[in-house]
């Protein structure tokens, strides 16, 4: 068994992969202009190319789905592999030698850590079955009992109890031949003056496993009342267990999700464990987080989420809460290309409620008649306002066609622009209006919902900081020191271009000393918000108006020195209005201060126009 491939490793094997004679292998790229090829998109079906590679900055961009990433994402993605095992594709194809962070195997000290920490969790796991027999567990056993689990139901999700005193699991590990100092990494134990004790005491236990089957932390229910801890107890983050990316009933679903293309997302532990009996073997749920975009990774990867079907359920309580949580999960819902859906059970009756009340058909009919998740959206907004009233009607428009407008299908947003006029009873054509001036709205305004949204290509200001950051991006030595410091104390108006303008600033300048841009790149993909990652790579490879290298380079002091220009007169006002507002008993020293600055801006506008 390998360890962990080290960093500098990967480093190397994406800076020395030619990203164009990969990509070459599955697309067929043209030139498009200096440093830059185009072939029709691998991950969408079109007729006109628009599907960009930059080798120089190893990344690649479709301008009409919006995939982008660097040479080891476009393997995963086409050859549906994990990150490991493509670095070591890659690897292997230019002949270069991969180091793990265990050296050669599974006799180096980290593989031997990680693995002595999954020995530790798996004896855990049959030391808690074990426990759920005794008597001190009958608490445990009702539990399940109650809720139609039988002892074979608890057997097959090897759930079990913990018992009440301080070290049981700890005596129990420390026999196996364990020591403390390994035991404190599991996350099973607490630490107190005299050391480490018990995490979970008196609770029902759910073994939570990653997709490979192995068991990597717990859940813990409380089941006494003298227990004044909270009503669930998960194993806190350790180097197994990252709870942004753990979902509970993976190891059970994985291949029923890739073979039927479904997910179904519940909330709780008993959820899962219901809807596995009642036959929709697709559910998982989250562990003690909302369900968000590193669990939308495994999802995708899983459901081969490339646009030709499947499907994504989430079911909520239909309580309050539930229909919170259910909005939540709509700003989520176009990381998926899948159709999403939401199954709400108008009683307020979770799955294992469902089962255990009305037996499995009900399970099965609340998946059925799931609705899709824009709908419900839609619809909930609508409830908080009265329809039968003019003013209630505008009210509701108001608040729900910035919902439409956030619907990224261009097929799907009219039909929910007809249904939202219907439902309101009002003319398509004001909701279709008040739908648009929604979305443009979003746009001029940033991000919304997790997603880098276009500023009008109209504006000037907008277009020149995004041709900054190209120049900035593709050919960072057409800054010296003192253009670099300009750039980087520019104030950029648009938020999706700050952010980028923010990371890029974050991972500095490219390294002395030999480092290649791709990786400078990735260092500034590494800072950016995950959002905004295809934007950066967009910017990354966008063809540069020029046909020769002459012509790129004037074209880059061009384009910085009219950003830098801009800064300039946009100081210049803000210090004429600090002028004009000076009290006349304002020291004279402030007035030559501030007209000090203003004939320094001048020179300093006048030099960059002077320049060839």
């Amino acid at each position: 068994m390998a360890g962990l491939i080290k960093p500098e490793d990967i480093a190397e094997v994406r800076a020395r992969t030619d990203i164009r004679e990969v990509v070459e292998g599955y697309v067929t790229l043209k030139s498009a202009g200096i440093g830059s090829f185009k072939g029709l998109c691998p991950f969408h079906d079109e007729r006109s190319p628009s599907f960009h590679v930059r080798p120089q900055v190893g990344t690649y961009h479709c301008f009409g789905c919006g995939e982008s990433g660097d040479v080891i994402s476009f393997v995963m993605k086409l050859d549906h592999t994990g990150f490991a095992e493509t670095v070591e594709k890659l690897a292997a194809r230019i002949g270069y030698e991969l180091h793990y962070e265990d050296g050669a195997g599974p006799r180096r000290e980290e593989v031997g850590r990680r693995q002595r920490l999954l020995d530790a969790h798996k004896i855990a796991a049959e030391f808690f079955r074990d426990q759920l027999l005794g008597p001190g567990a009958a608490a445990g056993r009702q539990f399940l009992f109650e809720r139609g689990f039988d002892r074979g139901v608890a057997e097959q999700f090897g759930v079990g109890f913990a018992p009440q005193g301080w070290d049981g699991l700890l005596k129990h590990l420390r026999g196996r031949g364990f020591r403390d100092d390994e035991l404190r990494l599991t996350g099973m134990f607490s630490e107190g003056n005299r050391g480490p004790y018990d995490r979970f005491r008196g609770r029902l236990i759910w073994p939570i496993k990653d997709i490979a089957g192995d068991v990597i932390g717990f859940g813990a229910r409380r089941l006494f009342d003298e227990d004044q801890g909270p009503k669930y107890l998960n194993t806190p983050e350790t180097t197994l267990y990252k709870k942004s990316q753990v979902l509970y009933g993976i190891d059970l679903a994985k291949r029923s999700i890739a073979k039927k293309r479904q997910l179904v997302v519940v909330e709780g532990y008993t959820d899962v464990m219901a809807c596995h009996l009642a036959g929709i073997d697709t559910a998982v749920a989250s562990c003690g987080t909302a369900f968000g975009s590193e669990h939308i990774k495994i999802a995708r990867r899983l459901l081969s989420d490339d646009g030709t079907g499947g499907e994504v359920v989430f079911t909520f309580d239909g309580d309050a809460a539930g229909q919170k949580a259910a909005l939540k999960a709509f700003d989520e819902d176009q990381r998926f290309v899948a159709q999403t859906y939401v199954a709400v059970e108008p009683n307020g009756m979770d799955p294992c409620e469902l089962r255990q009340h009305r037996g499995d058909a009900a399970v099965q009919g609340l998946i059925e008649s799931r609705r899709p998740l824009f709908e419900f959206a839609i619809q909930a907004t609508l409830r908080k306002h009265n329809l039968n009233t003019v003013e209630g009607r505008v009210s509701a428009l108001r608040e729900a066609a910035p919902v439409v407008a956030q619907i990224r299908d261009h097929a799907i947003r009219p039909a929910y622009t007809r249904e939202l006029a219907k439902w309101l009873g009002m003319a398509p054509d004001d909701v279709s209006r008040a739908v648009g001036a929604a979305g443009r709205r979003a746009s001029s305004d940033g991000p919304v919902g997790g997603r880098a949204d276009r500023p009008d290509p109209r504006d000037p200001v907008a277009t020149l900081e995004r041709q900054a950051l190209e120049v900035a991006l593709q050919h960072p030595e057409t800054l010296d020191d003192e253009a670099w410091r300009d750039f980087g104390s520019a104030h950029f108006t648009v938020p999706a271009y700050q952010a980028v303008h923010a990371a890029l600033g974050a991972a500095g300048r490219p390294a002395t000393g030999g480092e290649g841009l791709s990786a400078w790149v990735e260092r500034i993909r590494d800072e950016a918000p995950e959002p905004l990652r295809p934007l950066l790579a967009e910017l990354a490879v966008t063809p540069l108006p020029a046909s020769t290298q002459e012509s790129l380079e004037r074209y880059c002091r061009d384009i910085l020195a009219g950003l830098f220009e801009l800064q300039i007169t946009a100081r210049k006002a803000d210090l004429m209005g600090q002028l004009q507002r000076l009290d006349p008993s304002t020291p004279p020293e402030e007035h030559q201060r501030l007209n000090r600055e203003l004939m320094e801006l001048e020179l300093r506008r006048r030099q960059l126009r002077q320049r060839d």
